[in-house]
C-alpha cells in the first residue's frame, strides 16, 4: 500500500512563501486523493507490490487503458507530490553546496543561471504541470518540464528526479492568483538544498 510522504513541518511552516491554507488543501485533499486512488487502481492492475518508480516506468505493461491512464495521473500525482513536499522546508533557501553545487555550476554555469532556466521552464509550461531537475543514468544533471502529472519517469527518460516544482494552480492560486512567476521566484526560499543534495548522491549510486 502506498502512503503519503509524512510532512516533517506544519502547514504554516512555509509562510509567507506558501500559505497554510494552500499547504493544508494541497496535502490533505489533493495529495491524499491521488494516494487513495493510486492504491485502488494499483490493486486493480495487480501492481500494488511494485515500487511507484517501477509502475510509472512500465505503464505500457498495464493492459487496461482506463486503469493505465488513471495510474499515470494518480500515480504521477502521488510520486510528484511526495518529492515536492520532501524538498521543501522552513528555514531553507540559500544555495546548494558540495558536490551538487559543483555539478550545477558545471552544467548550468551558476546557481543564478539554474534559477533562470527553471523559471523559464516553470512559467513556460502551458496549463498544469511541473518543472524538474533530474539525474541521468550517466550522472549528468538535466532540466525539463512536463504537463499534468507526468514526470521524467513516466515519460520514459530513465532519469531520476531530484527537484520538483509544482505549477498546478492549486499549488499557488490562493496566495498568488494568476502571478505564477511570483510563486516560482519565491519557491527558492523554501527549497531544502540539503535534501536535494541527498537525493543527488542517491541517484548517482543507482
Amino acid at each position: 500500500m502506498f502512503e503519503q510522504y509524512k510532512l516533517p513541518y506544519s502547514y504554516d511552516a512555509l509562510e509567507p512563501v506558501i500559505d497554510a491554507e494552500t499547504m493544508e488543501t494541497h496535502y490533505s485533499k489533493h495529495h491524499a486523493t491521488y494516494t487513495a486512488t493510486l492504491n485502488t487502481l494499483a490493486e486493480k492492475a495487480g501492481v500494488q507490490d511494485k515500487t511507484i518508480e517501477e509502475i510509472l516506468g512500465n505503464l505500457d505493461q498495464i493492459a487496461d487503458a482506463t486503469v493505465r491512464n488513471g495510474i499515470r495521473n494518480n500515480g504521477g500525482g502521488y510520486y510528484n507530490h511526495n518529492l515536492y513536499f520532501k524538498i521543501m522546508g522552513p528555514n531553507a533557501g540559500g544555495e546548494p553546496t558540495g558536490a551538487l553545487k559543483e555539478s550545477m555550476d558545471r552544467t548550468f554555469g551558476s546557481f543564478e543561471a539554474f534559477k533562470d532556466k527553471i523559471f523559464a521552464l516553470a512559467t513556460g509550461q502551458f496549463g498544469s504541470g511541473w518543472a524538474w531537475m533530474s539525474v541521468t543514468k550517466d550522472g549528468q544533471l538535466v532540466l525539463s518540464n512536463s504537463a499534468n502529472q507526468d514526470n521524467p519517469i513516466s515519460l520514459g527518460t530513465e532519469n531520476t528526479p531530484i527537484f520538483a516544482l509544482d505549477v498546478w494552480e492549486h499549488a499557488y492560486y490562493l496566495k498568488y492568483k494568476n502571478l505564477r512567476g511570483d510563486y516560482v521566484k519565491n519557491f527558492f526560499h523554501v527549497v531544502n538544498w540539503d535534501v536535494v543534495a541527498e537525493l543527488y548522491e542517491a541517484a548517482l549510486t543507482k
